[in-house]
């Protein structure tokens, strides 16, 4: 088996409504880009990936995806998933990693409709279900916080996260209200997205601590390692890092070394693929370590990000972005929810998704090979 041919079909997202998670994201609405991301070969095999989010058109990726990824991949066997990805990661100068992490995923399909059977298997499945926790957007008001939550909580649903408004004062409000509102036994959780220096994140801390939030993720910029280093050993709530540290898989490893977070973090966008994701799994699971999975910018990446859940040990939950308008697009059968707030692995070979071709053709912008 070769591949004899590469495609990205960019195709238009319309209708996002206007949201924010935090300064990294800024207001973004409107519209978008999505890219499908097909990998063909001679035995008539497609493996697919989507490339892009609601806050970020796959355009800024797409063309050095075809450029320098592309020719990475023809002609070789999709099997050989280990040594292409050595390739591809070898290019991480000329590309980006979620390029990376979209021809990876498409590899891993390939490979799942070959062997006919889930991409979680071919991992080793560990659970066919995973409990599911709702991740806010920043809402207007701590009271638009808190009914949020316990609507979830009333759903039964397993968890809430706060993306809070990221002014420190503020978020310890948004952050007592929701306990308020939900009571002591509901877990809940607090992403700051890297918007504090030390001593504020030292105050939100303090806070989320003494309101039992199960873990503390992101308060400092991604690369300030060394203030992560005395911010965990100073609190005693769990600190969740790493989602977007500089670099790929190997750059987990002074995190490691150095005890800056309790956890780490990452998913099949920001890390280069799933690949890279099962590798970090297994890496902290020798250090005793939960890898908890972010979510994947796109309903694609979530169903990768879903059969990676699956076939590790060390992860709580799948998050859900809230809202549904910002992150579900161009999938006929979206992952949903049970009545118990859990989601299910998909059962069809590879990715097991039900893509949307009818209106992928619909909204196609063009067609890069």
């Amino acid at each position: 088996m070769k591949i004899d041919d590469v495609t990205l079909t960019l195709f238009a997202w319309d209708d996002i409504p206007a949201t924010t998670y935090g300064r990294h994201t800024g207001r973004f609405e409107g519209r978008s880009e999505l890219g499908l991301l097909t990998i063909r070969t001679d035995d008539g095999i497609e493996g697919h990936a989507f490339l892009g989010s609601a806050s970020r058109g796959a355009a800024s990726d797409a063309d050095s995806l075809i450029r320098f990824l592309k020719p990475q991949v023809m002609g070789e066997n999709p099997l050989d998933r280990e040594r292409l990805y050595l390739g591809l990661t070898a290019r991480n100068r000329n590309t980006t990693w979620r390029a990376i992490g979209a021809v990876d995923i498409a590899l891993w399909d390939i490979a799942g409709k070959t062997a006919g059977l889930p991409i979680h298997c071919l991992m080793g499945t560990v659970r066919t279900s995973a409990p599911a926790y709702a991740s806010s957007a920043v809402l207007a008001s701590p009271e638009a916080y808190a009914e949020e939550a316990v609507s979830f909580r009333d759903g039964n649903w397993k968890a809430y996260k706060i993306h809070p408004p990221t002014d420190p004062d503020e978020d310890i409000r948004v952050c007592e209200a929701v306990r308020k509102a939900v009571g002591d036994d509901y877990r809940i959780m607090l992403d700051s997205t890297w918007s504090y220096d030390y001593p504020a994140a030292m105050r939100v801390g303090r806070a989320a601590e003494r309101l039992g939030f199960h873990w503390y993720e992101d308060p400092l910029a991604d690369d300030d390692i060394t203030n992560y280093i005395k911010l965990r050993q100073k609190l005693d709530i769990p600190i969740l890092a790493t989602e977007y540290s500089p670099g790929g898989f190997q750059a987990y490893a002074p995190w490691l070394l150095l005890q800056a977070t309790d956890y780490l973090r990452g998913d099949v966008a920001v890390k280069g693929g799933l690949t890279a994701c099962l590798k970090t799994a297994h890496l902290a699971e020798a250090f005793h370590m939960s890898y908890e999975v972010h979510h994947g910018g796109n309903s694609l990446n979530n169903m990768a990000n879903l059969h990676l859940i699956c076939s590790i040990p060390n992860t709580e939950m799948f998050e859900v972005l809230m809202p549904d308008g910002a992150h579900r697009y161009g999938l006929a059968e979206e992952i949903t929810v049970d009545g118990d707030g859990r989601v299910h692995a998909p059962e069809a070979p590879g990715l097991g998704a039900a893509i949307d071709f009818d209106l992928i053709r619909a909204k196609t912008i063009s067609v890069l090979s």
